[in-house]
């Protein structure tokens, strides 16, 4: 049976069960994922205060950092376009791309393999169609099909981000195949080299010191840094008092990984910002603004004009 309806007035949310398995979408919100429970645990970070419904164009932190799974697109962090680029030159856009601040639309279907919950968004400032289908199974395992197209007749340049946010503590590890290449993006209170230096993972040398980022919890007190590893890591994980949730990026031109560790100072202020929090983000092109992705660091993604790309992302629990 499948049910389909409008974004709610008010808040809500639609949850998607098989067997041990669930995932609870909010589509008011930008069809945020606020719930994924795989092998027994619920993995995602989130804050207690309720979102506010955003404002396109809003910053992201003011309304929208509540933590879950955030789809990020055409862009993460706000840029403008190159006047180079054809149609689209001189295009600003918003912090974290244009899905997260707008209703999706929703669709809810129960099927003999598995829950299916599909979310969908257009374009307001490029010309695109973005689609996103959960599958929650009962095997421990959800995969979420994404598929882009381009109404647009000019190429159409993206990065895109499934910002997936996990609480950070000192048994939280993180997993990318060995020597991956990885590039910084941002730094705080800790020197890693600057915006585009490379190191190999998960070794870091920082005021003199190796670190293993693999480890984030130990590298220092307080700090915070994003890192991008480029396509060979498109198999991630992270483990947590013992369990393992793997990530696996299929099918996406210039896939990776974005990893985001925030660790700030303890602060006696109500209004200070004391979580801990880690960011396994599956991504494709690199860093978090397409600007500079289709700059200095020459990995922007693109669609042609009138082309449909699909690639999907495996969320599963590993014994």
């Amino acid at each position: 049976m499948t049910t389909i309806a409008a974004p709610p007035a008010e808040f809500g949310s639609a949850e998607l069960r098989a067997g041990a398995t669930r995932v609870v979408v909010v589509p008011a919100l930008g069809g945020k994922i606020v719930a994924l429970e795989l092998g027994g645990r619920d993995w995602l970070w989130r804050s207690r205060a309720r979102s506010a419904r955003p404002a396109d164009g809003a910053p992201y932190h003011e309304t929208g950092d509540t933590g879950g799974i955030d789809e990020c697109f055409p862009t993460v962090a706000p840029c403008v376009l190159p006047s180079a680029v054809a149609r689209y030159g001189g295009l600003a856009l918003p912090d974290h791309g244009e899905l997260w601040s707008q209703p999706s639309t929703f669709a809810l279907e129960t099927r003999d393999d598995g829950v299916y919950a599909s979310c969908a968004w257009h374009g307001r400032r490029m010309a695109y169609r973005f689609a996103r289908t959960i599958v929650a199974r009962a095997s421990a395992q959800v995969e979420l099909r994404y598929v882009l197209t381009n109404d647009g007749r000019v190429p159409l340049p993206f990065i895109w981000s499934a910002h997936a946010v996990f609480p950070l503590d000192k048994d939280t590890r993180l997993a990318l195949p060995d020597s991956t290449r990885v590039r910084v993006w941002e730094e705080q209170g800790i020197a890693l080299g600057g915006p585009g230096a490379e190191m190999r993972w998960p070794r870091a040398v920082a005021n003199g010191k190796m670190h293993d980022l693999s480890q984030p919890d130990a590298v220092a007190r307080a700090f915070a840094f994003t890192v991008y590893a480029d396509g060979a890591g498109e198999r991630a994980a992270i483990e947590q008092a013992g369990a393992r949730l793997e990530a696996v990026l299929d099918g996406a031109p210039l896939g990776g990984f974005c990893i985001g560790v925030d660790k700030p100072a303890w602060s006696p202020f109500r209004r200070g910002r004391n979580a801990h929090r880690v960011v396994l983000a599956p991504s494709i092109g690199a860093p978090a603004s397409l600007a500079d992705a289709m700059g200095p660091w020459h990995a922007a993604a693109s669609v042609d004009a009138g082309a449909t790309l699909e690639w999907t992302v495996t969320w599963r629990a590993v014994a």
